[in-house]
Order: structure tokens, then sequence, then C-alpha cells
């Protein structure tokens, strides 16, 4: 009886509980990483130069690519990121006050989340991000009841010690992601990827198991680029970042934290601009410089800029909560996990062989030209959904899971 009572009571988080500014800023990262993403969905990213200067777009790209350096690479994913810690205080309130066991509720939401991750990267999509978030994320309640001022000194510290990381991989000539890149050989090697055909292998290849066979590979590319780019650590910080905002609130009663916003936005593209510029010159010219140059350069552009971006987001919704862009912006929001997963089979269906077989034939602004697009479509389909539905599909079957129990999904209660 008394197990049946605490049944009932786990559910997750309803819409009347739901802040609507986190959606609108989770759909709004949504977009960001929809940008980010698709020039490798579209393989441009590995096309070699003298096709993507023969390319007619070659110039504008030029430009394009400056531009996605400055304002959009590192500053979404961070921002996700930072939602994801905000998301676990969000989860935990919720999970406490119904007198439940929350902390195993959320590791096996954990476990859930590894395990769509794990099926996202080897069935779809080498640049999976999921089984990152729910690995870390299974660390982060060990710091849950840290002070506030220990929580922001350790987030700092984690965000920043990729710097001292790259500096030491200098010195000492150690390359820790080297196992990784030689399995990503061999499977190479044993499919025939070569770099002749790397490009080019999933527009011309014509069934599914030429998928898996670069999906195979690029597993081990992707440990291989969170090794070098230290995203373990980066993460993690901005996860501690946000459990600090979760904890107090921050993202609540905006009115009253109007000018604490404005003086985020103000300091936020102080520091983040130059530095963005600073990190899109390096990555434009082979990191001339250096790596700790680099380094330093993402740090302070790409957490810098987040928060300026989230601190507009919020005075412009201040400001402006009848209009009903909002309410679009915040459709996709609600259903994340739905619409990350979306873009990879998007991504699939527009530029594999298996399907139309557009990849490596086009430039750059117009691969964002069709992911802004493919954005649009998924805020349709978000909005129309959620008339009906209380949740996007994969959260239904993630929230089951996680609660062990069938959950009604018609409904927008």
């Amino acid at each position: 009886m008394q197990s049946t009572v605490m049944q009932e009571r786990i559910s997750p988080v309803r819409s009347s509980e739901r802040y609507i500014i986190l959606d609108i800023l989770r759909g709004i990262a949504l977009f960001g990483i929809c940008l980010a993403n698709f020039p490798e969905f579209s393989l441009y990213t590995f096309l070699n130069k003298d096709v993507v200067e023969a390319m007619p777009t070659a110039g504008i790209d030029h430009i394009v690519k400056y531009v996605q350096y400055i304002f959009v690479d590192g500053k979404f994913y961070s921002l996700f990121s930072l939602l994801f810690g905000i998301g676990f205080t969000i989860i935990m309130s919720n999970l406490l006050k119904k007198n439940s066991n929350g902390m195993l509720i959320f590791y096996r939401r954990m476990f859930i989340l590894l395990i769509i991750g794990f099926l996202h990267l080897m069935f779809l999509w080498s640049g999976d991000i999921l089984m990152l978030y729910a690995l870390i994320g299974m660390v982060l309640p060990l710091f849950k009841n840290l002070p506030d001022k220990k929580l922001l000194v350790t987030s700092a510290i984690f965000i920043l010690f990729p710097i001292v990381i790259d500096t030491a991989r200098v010195v000492l000539d150690y390359n820790p992601s080297a196992p990784f890149i030689r399995a990503a050989q061999y499977y190479q090697s044993k499919y025939g990827i070569d770099d002749d055909n790397f490009a080019v292998w999933l527009r011309d290849g014509q069934t599914y198991c030429d998928v898996l066979k670069f999906t195979v590979q690029g597993a081990f590319i992707r440990c291989q680029e969170f090794i070098d780019g230290n995203r373990a650590f980066k993460v993690f910080g901005l996860f501690l970042f946000g459990l600090y905002i979760g904890r107090n609130k921050l993202y609540a009663d905006l009115e009253s934290k109007v000018a604490f916003l404005k003086k985020v936005r103000l300091y936020g593209f102080l520091i983040g601009l130059p530095f963005s510029f600073l990190y899109a010159w390096s990555a434009m010219n082979n990191n001339p410089v250096g790596v700790t140059v680099r380094s330093t350069a993402y740090a302070f552009s790409a957490i810098p800029m987040c928060l300026a971006y989230v601190s507009t987001v919020c005075l412009w919704y201040v400001k402006n909560k009848e209009l009903s862009v909002f309410k679009f912006i915040a459709a996709p929001g609600r259903m994340a996990m739905t619409n990350y997963i979306g873009q990879s089979a998007f991504g699939m269906v527009i530029y594999y062989g298996i399907f139309f077989g557009l990849g490596a034939s086009m430039g750059l602004v117009h691969v964002e030209l069709v992911a802004a697009a493919v954005f649009i479509v998924q805020i349709f389909c978000s909005y129309v959904w959620l008339k009906r539905y209380q949740f996007g599909p994969f959260e239904w079957v993630w929230r089951m899971l996680t609660y062990g129990k069938k959950l009604k999904i018609r409904g927008n209660g």
C-alpha cells in the first residue's frame, strides 16, 4: 500500500510547474546547437580545403565561418549544459517534495540517458553529447550540498582547468587521446575509410551498414574530441554553475533582477566579444599563437557570451511577456531531447546517401540556411504536438522508464 502511494507521488514536473523562461532558453540553445552541428551533418566540415575554396559560395562561406566561431561555437552547448545543472535542482526539489527516493530516481534517469546517448552515438550520429552529460551528471549529486561560494569557486576551477591541461600537454609533449586515435584508425582501415573518401563516405554510402561503419570509427573520434577539447571539465563546471543558479532560483521573479541582468549582459559582452574575435582568428589560422592562448580565448569567450545571451533573452522576456513568439520558441525547448535527436535524423535524411544524398555539395552559407529551416520546422511541429500532448515522444519514454510507471501523454496539464 505504501509503495503504491509513493509510486503515485513520484511524477515528473507538470506543465503548470514549469518556468517558461527555461524552456525559451532551451529552445534557443537547440537553435544554436543546430547551427553548430549542421556543418558536420552536411559533411562540409570534412571537405578538403581545395574543394571548399572551389565552391561558388567560398567568399561568403569564409565570412560565415568567422561569424560562427565568434557567435556560435561553444556558446550554445555551454547554455545547454548550464540548463542541465538548473534542471537537476528542479528535479531533485520535485522528488524530495513528494518524499520519494530522489537520488535513486535521479541515477536511474542518468542511466537511461546514458543508454539513449549510446544508441544515438552508435546508430545515428557520432557527434552525440548525451552520453557525456549522463556520465558527468552521475557525479553532480556529490556537490549538491556544497555552499554557494565553494560551488562557484569549484565551477570556475573546472571551467578554467583546460588551460592548465593544454599547457601541460605542450610542455610534456603528451597526447592522452592517442589510444582512441589508434582505435579509430583500426576501424577505418578495416572498413576502407581513408583520407580520400572520408568526407564523402556517408554521401556515397548506399546502405545503412555503410552508415554504421562510419559511426563505429566516429565514436572513437568523438572520444578523442572530448579529450582533446577537455570537454568533460568544461561541461562539469557549467553543470555546477547551473546547480548554483537553480538552487538560488535566479530564473524566478526576473522583474526584480533587471539591474543584475543588465550588468551580466554588459560584462558578458565586454569580456566575451574580444576573446571571441581572438578565438575565431586563432581557429581560422590554425592556432598561430599556440594552444594555450586558444584555450584561454575559448574559456573567456564561450562562458561570458553564453551568460550575455541568457541575460539578453531574460531582459527581452521581462519587457515583452505577452509576445506570442515566446510560446513558439519555448515549444522545442519543452521537448529538447526529441528535437536534439530529431536534428540528427534530419541531417541523415538530407545529407546521407541512403536518403537524399546532398552531403558534401553545399557551401557553409547554404548549410546554415538549411539548419535554420530545420529548426523552424521543429518549432512548428513542437508547437502543434504540445497542443495535444504533455511531453515529446522521447521525453515521454525517458520519464516512464525513469519513474517506472505508465504516464499519461495526452493533455497539457
